[in-house]
């Protein structure tokens, strides 16, 4: 099924959000979007990020792994500064470090390594069996007498207007969820078609790499991002690029949670695209605090 063009408005804006403004040579400057949640996206600063660090590379060498800290949360109502290090330019490979600075302290560390084309041995996991995309709804919407209820931030984040559409395989209430197993599959897209180059499709899915993948952490414990005595938050996020793709093209998300302890959760992902090719890896620790009711609605 192609992907059909519509909201463009909000892949423009996500767009434009990635491309930032160079203030120097090697700074950089980013607009934040608002997508209901309580601090800037972590995915944003992630896509930003890398954004900042290739406009510093040669144009034929591309990301092949990212590693960051989150610091700070980020101020969705401020611009934030990306400062670029210039670490290594070799012969193969390009290495980048690059510090996200809002009111004058740093939220956000990433190292990035970048290298050109080269043949290699070739072998993968394969991708696991999972129905069509085509054959799963769209992430559920709560019904209208709860949503009508929710905070407008919570309504942005759970109402699916977003950029990219979400597929997952397994749907869980996040408002009532049940425990299940750490795992999940999520097919996931950009809802318009782009005519980018490579870069900003690395980009895009640094972006989208950060919906779902701390989530997976609480799926065995019954608990909720929404819920008022849960306090999460993304501590760090790794991600390797593999293979060439297209985030307009559907994508499986396949997370699982191998451990979590000591009030930190951990959690892997593998992407692939819809004809089974292993294209990114990813891995995240988050927090994950569960306060006494008593404790939280204080």
């Amino acid at each position: 099924m192609p992907v059909t063009k519509v909201r463009n408005e909000l892949v423009d804006e996500l767009l434009d959000l990635l491309q930032l403004e160079r203030l120097e040579l090697d700074l950089f400057r980013g607009q934040s979007r608002d997508i209901g949640t309580k601090y800037v996206f972590g995915g944003q600063v992630l896509g930003q990020a890398l954004s900042a660090a290739q406009q510093t590379v040669d144009p034929a060498r591309h990301v092949h792994s990212c590693h960051a800290y989150f610091l700070r949360a980020g101020d969705v109502d401020h611009p934030i500064i990306y400062d670029v290090d210039r670490s290594r330019d070799g012969g193969s490979f390009s290495v980048r470090r690059v510090v996200a600075i809002q009111h004058g302290k740093p939220i956000f560390n990433f190292a990035c390594s970048f290298q050109g084309p080269e043949p290699g041995v070739e072998h993968q996991l394969s991708m696991p069996e999972v129905p069509q995309p085509e054959d799963l709804e769209p992430s559920p919407v709560p019904p209208a007498e709860i949503f009508d209820r929710l905070p407008p931030k919570l309504q942005r984040w759970l109402s699916g207007t977003g950029p990219f559409e979400f597929r997952p395989v397994y749907p869980r209430n996040e408002l009532n969820p049940a425990k299940r197993p750490p795992f999940q599959q999520v097919w996931f897209r950009l809802v318009a078609t782009i005519d980018e180059s490579p870069v900003m499709h690395r980009a895009l899915l640094a972006y989208a790499s950060d919906f779902h993948l701390i989530g997976t952490t609480t799926l065995p414990h019954g608990i909720s991002y929404l819920q008022p005595n849960v306090q999460m938050a993304s501590l760090d996020h790794a991600m390797w690029f593999h293979r060439s793709f297209r985030i307009d093209d559907w994508l499986l998300y396949a997370c699982d949670s191998p451990s979590a302890s000591g009030g930190r959760g951990l959690a892997r992902g593998s992407i692939y695209d819809r004809t089974g090719r292993l294209i990114a890896s990813t891995a995240q620790e988050g927090l994950i605090r569960v306060k006494p009711p008593k404790e939280a609605s204080a």
